[in-house]
């Protein structure tokens, strides 16, 4: 009869039968004769020691054995004909007009919402609950799980995260109305990255991972990681460590030009870099004569205007659109809100801070 438990079953049967085994093979091999030609043959094995096979360790057949039984580790659901993925359904949390205007509001300041289309949109205002919370209170909790993400409508909020050198929370940044927080958790199905905590009294729009997903993430996904592999790039910007190019990802806000047309003339104070999407530039500089001589031609993924984000200077060229151009920008101020001056930055590394202080 099948046993309860194989596994001891087969230890038992290895430990007496597999040494029975072992013993009827040494006791087929044939003696060695001394003397003669049979001499010349001792490091010969016979036929039959040739045809037997060899056996495997016992702890190796145990080894296979408890692997072809094991449970092994899923990193998502699995459906099929007995587990069907069921049909999505959003949540509807009923809302007066002036909720909805508030929501749609603030969904068109946060980055990840700017891919919907009006539709989507109506579903995600229907779906988001509004929360309340006091000073002091703890939205998210660095290492939590996550199940939903979070649009500041009012009050400010204190971002901390925990350093793996000391176990110190360190201030990153503060959050205010517009706002968006806790999507890493949502995108990536990992835990909180940081601790978020009101400052005082704040209104937050709640969205639940469900509508998240199915509305939400695979655009916000797609347009952060193209915006983050722009970042990665830059020189300037290469001390940031991922969760910094995330929230970087977050602020890029894309632009149009059309053909001819100035993305930043020569002279003007700049406070905005650049990054080209789609068409093409070129920079131009002013000769003695008042004649524009061409300096430069940009393409899909180049960027221009990146000191703009360290100190207040004057442009050094003008930059037109060559055809119809798409970039996405971040300006200097909403730089600083997310990460603070960029010096501190890279005084991490000291060697590119002398470089850049000195331009």
């Amino acid at each position: 009869s099948k046993p309860a438990n194989p596994v001891p079953f087969m230890i038992k049967w290895l430990q007496e039968k597999g040494e029975q085994t072992f013993q009827g093979i040494n006791a087929r091999s044939p003696t060695k004769k001394k003397g003669g030609a049979d001499e010349e043959n001792l490091s010969e094995q016979s036929d039959e020691e040739e045809a037997a096979p060899d056996l495997p360790a016992k702890t190796d057949l145990v080894r296979q054995h408890m692997q072809k039984y094991a449970r092994t580790s899923v990193s998502a659901e699995a459906y099929g004909m007995y587990n069907q993925k069921a049909a999505f359904k959003p949540r509807v949390i009923a809302k007066n007009e002036d909720q909805k205007l508030r929501i749609l509001n603030r969904l068109s300041q946060a980055f990840m919402f700017s891919a919907l289309d009006d539709n989507e949109k109506e579903i995600i205002i229907l779906a988001m609950e509004e929360k309340k919370f006091r000073q002091g209170d703890k939205v998210i909790v660095q290492g939590d799980d996550g199940d939903d993400l979070y649009v500041v409508d009012s009050g400010t909020l204190s971002c901390f995260r925990k350093s793996k050198k000391d176990d110190q929370e360190n201030f990153l940044k503060t959050y205010t109305a517009g706002d968006a927080f806790g999507e890493l958790a949502l995108l990536y199905n990992a835990p909180r990255a940081a601790t978020i905590i009101a400052d005082g009294d704040c209104t937050l729009f709640a969205l639940d991972r469900q509508t998240f997903n199915h509305i939400v993430k695979d655009a916000a996904a797609k347009k952060r990681e193209k915006y983050e592999h722009f970042l990665s790039r830059v020189e300037l910007l290469d001390t940031v460590d991922p969760y910094e190019r995330s929230k970087i990802a977050d602020a890029l806000k894309p632009m149009k030009f059309r053909a001819g047309e100035y993305v930043v003339k020569e002279g003007e104070n700049g406070d905005t870099f650049f990054f080209i999407e789609d068409g093409e530039a070129y920079a131009t500089k002013k000769r003695p004569d008042n004649t524009q001589e061409t300096v430069y031609n940009y393409k899909v993924g180049d960027y221009f205007g990146e000191l703009a984000l360290l100190k207040n200077t004057p442009r050094a060229a003008s930059i037109r659109a060559k055809t119809d151009l798409s970039v996405v920008a971040l300006d200097r101020f909403s730089f600083k809100r997310l990460l603070g001056p960029l010096d501190e930055i890279l005084k991490r590394n000291f060697a590119r801070y002398e470089k850049y202080s000195q331009i």
